[in-house]
């Protein structure tokens, strides 16, 4: 299993999983022609994508959806409360779209992949994660969340590899530009995980999950040296163990390629 990030960060999120029988699409969070672009920049196979899976409604993950899925002609998989507030309220097509209502903790099956979604905190309809197996290979994303409960370390901590979150510093945040009621909404239980919050997520995971990209950086409120260090930090003696990979919006390219290989 291979994932490759192609975007991350507020201004668009998508993630490539490819495997032995197929790949799927983590958000769209960018127009259709730039995702084509990036993927075959990076060397992934449009063609091998079976479906594309979502995190949540935000437009930073779903701005692409729509055509990009016509465009590869392979169904959306999501939760009931983000299919609905997509279909219902965000997309602006009325062609022929199929989709897929996926619900916590029941595992699905797509791209060859067995797939468990699992509930995070975000201000969405109803957010989720997703725990991504192959052949005893697990791997785990888990962004757009304000706190980490004891269940997502539960899945987590089964994985192989993780995309975590890390959005902000909370001092970049506290005297940064932005107004008061954003950097409450940020910083909130169902904001974005913050640089010392995915820290202690690491801290508990220690040595069970090898491989990290840390994910969705603000490009206002955090740099990739700061998460990096939070991250060593709760690492700890486990860091060396690791392949530690801080994607960007510019996502993986091939001078610089954000992916890990499990």
């Amino acid at each position: 299993m291979r994932c490759t990030i192609l975007a991350s960060g507020s201004k668009g999120n998508c993630t490539y999983i490819t495997g032995s029988e197929g790949a799927i699409l983590i958000d769209a969070g960018l127009s259709a022609k730039e995702t084509l672009h990036r993927l075959t920049q990076t060397g992934c196979a449009p063609d091998a994508i079976s479906a594309i899976i979502v995190t949540h409604e935000h437009v930073d993950h779903i701005i692409g959806l729509d055509v990009l899925a016509r465009k590869l002609e392979c169904p959306v998989y999501a939760t009931g409360g983000t299919l609905e507030d997509f279909l219902c309220h965000r997309r602006t097509s009325d062609k022929p779209l199929a989709t897929h209502v996926v619900r916590y903790d029941d595992p699905f099956v797509a791209g060859g992949f067995t797939i468990t979604p699992f509930a995070t905190s975000h201000d969405a309809a109803e957010s989720c994660g997703f725990v991504i197996g192959e052949n005893g290979t697990m791997f785990g994303y888990c962004t757009d969340t304000g706190i980490v409960t004891p269940h997502m370390l539960d899945q987590l901590r089964r994985c192989d590899g993780l995309v975590l979150e890390s959005n902000h510093c909370p001092e970049m945040l506290a005297n940064g530009p932005y107004p008061e009621s954003l950097k409450r909404r940020i910083r909130s239980s169902r904001g974005h995980l913050s640089n010392p919050a995915a820290a202690a997520a690491l801290r508990v995971l220690g040595k069970n999950v090898p491989q990290v990209i840390l994910s969705h950086l603000s490009e206002i409120n955090n740099t990739p040296d700061r998460a990096r260090a939070s991250a060593r930090e709760g690492l700890g003696l486990f860091f060396e163990e690791k392949s530690l990979i801080v994607a960007t919006q510019g996502g993986s390219t091939p001078d610089s390629p954000q992916e890990i290989r499990l």
